[in-house]
């Protein structure tokens, strides 16, 4: 129990003091934000800071810090150090950046950010790896949420009828104004998500459930490494490449620079907390990985957050618990689908002022989304992880490239370098171990990720070497 109010703690006043720095590196100012320069009426529209805060939060935190915190708690409680390190140094960094940067280019996608920073093949890549990834998450929050729901409601709605329920508002919440239905709800969804957390880790502590303390052990009872798997296993929570492409959606709607520090630094602390919680949950309730791991394969992740919520809070207050589970995946799913018509749009040069405009992009991608939740989850899950730690890795590069060019600190750009270095080596020792990259052994991943982080690291020093003379040379 001492870890974990310990590791909540850092959380917190780690937050208070080093988003400070990151936001000083940044340098936000009192130019006009999307909201107040384009204000579209469809997705630039000005919204109180906090409402933006509890959208950024429904946005960014679907089922990742629960299912993905659970599936991490299989590591045991070394998973606690990776969320409150990942969240602090990598996740809110992340997030805060990826939501400042657009919206100082008039709420662009990470994508477009890419082409300008890293370059014409980073933006296609980019434009290729976001809609991917996207589409995925549509599908992993279509079919996670209906899978709960179908638990919960007679038999004859089951998950087919659930899942075409959720995406049905999929298209509405994707093709409406942001105000209208995302603005008005998202924020009670925020205090009911915000509250299934606290009573989680409250029925934790008035049931006497032992919360291991932090070790370096590896619980796995499969004995999954943990470097790099709990690293992709739990993103959410820790760092997301996801909120990459959420962050943007958000920067369209601030109305002030200055609010970008608690609007998308705040969502990613309070999502980590979030993690925390069920990674707890996790280790304490079953008391053992090897009971956890046989639960998460026998039930699924959705399975083991019913017994979970259940066992703790009993019947009333598991179907709270769980409703909050619910209604995090649908408000993440919506947003991606939302996020995907931005970045097409983009692509297409479409005016998304028009309704016509946003159907032609909406409808044939909710296609491929009812066609891949026939997909098993698990499958789903693992190309999602990998995709989505490649997409910090890309975002953290194209923040680092922008402070180079933009911080009027000469080093400032390390905030963001030494994260990017890190997933790097997480994304390329990852896609060279797992069964679904090549499946190599740990003696070729492990050396092959550290010299391939290693060797963005070079270029990192050699174009901040070469900014600081171009600039010295200006200067003169």
């Amino acid at each position: 129990m001492v870890s974990i109010v310990i590791s909540l703690a850092v959380l917190l006043i780690g937050f208070a003091l080093y988003s400070r720095v990151v936001d000083k590196i940044f340098g936000p100012d009192d130019r006009e934000t999307p909201a107040i320069a384009i204000n579209d009426g469809v997705d630039c529209i000005p919204m109180k800071p906090w409402r933006s805060l509890l959208v950024q939060l429904l946005n960014i935190a679907g089922t990742g810090p629960i299912f993905g915190a659970i599936m991490g708690a299989c590591f045991g409680p070394v998973v606690f150090l990776w969320i409150v390190l990942g969240g602090l140094f990598g996740g809110v960094v992340h997030d805060y950046m990826s939501g400042m940067i657009s919206s100082r280019h008039k709420g662009e996608s990470i994508a477009e950010l890419s082409g300008a920073y890293l370059g014409k093949g980073a933006l296609w890549l980019m434009r290729i790896v976001s809609v991917l990834l996207l589409t995925l998450t549509c599908t992993v929050f279509a079919s996670s949420p209906a899978a709960l729901i179908a638990q919960l409601t007679p038999k004859g709605l089951d998950l087919t009828f659930w899942v075409v329920v959720i995406l049905a508002y999929y298209v509405l919440a994707t093709i409406l104004p942001i105000d209208k239905i995302i603005g008005r709800i998202y924020p009670i969804f925020g205090v009911l998500l915000i509250m299934m957390a606290v009573s989680i880790f409250g029925g934790l502590i008035v049931g006497g459930y032992k919360i291991p303390e932090i070790s370096l052990r590896n619980l796995h009872p499969d004995g999954l490494p943990v470097w790099p798997f709990m690293f992709v296993t739990v993103a959410c929570g820790a760092i997301s490449g996801f909120h990459a492409t959420q962050s943007p959606m958000v920067a369209k709607c601030i109305t002030r620079e200055k609010q970008g520090r608690m609007v998308f630094g705040g969502a990613m602390m309070i999502e980590s907390i979030i993690a925390m919680v069920w990674a707890a949950a996790g280790v304490a309730f079953y008391g053992a990985t090897d009971v956890l791991s046989k639960t998460i394969g026998g039930m699924g992740q959705s399975g083991a957050v019913y017994e979970i919520s259940q066992g703790l809070l009993g019947t009333t207050g598991g179907i709270l618990a769980i409703v909050g589970v619910i209604v995090c995946p649908i408000t993440s799913g919506d947003t991606s689908l939302r996020s995907a018509r931005l970045i097409l749009a983009e692509m297409f040069h479409l005016d998304q002022k028009s309704i016509k405009n946003r159907l032609v992009i909406t409808l044939p991608m909710l296609v491929i989304v009812g066609v891949l939740t026939q997909v098993d989850f698990s499958v789903i899950w693992r190309y999602f992880g990998w995709t989505n730690q490649t997409l910090a890795m890309v975002s953290l590069w194209v923040a680092t490239s922008y402070l180079i060019k933009n911080s009027r600190y000469r080093f400032g750009s390390l905030v963001t370098a030494l994260p990017a270095a890190f997933m790097s080596a997480v994304s390329m020792t990852y896609l060279l171990m797992a069964k679904e990259g090549f499946s190599l052994p740990a003696s070729v991943g492990y050396p092959a990720g550290a010299a391939f982080a290693a060797a963005l690291f070079i270029v990192y020093a050699v174009a901040l070497r070469r900014n600081s003379t171009v600039s010295q040379g200006q200067a003169f």
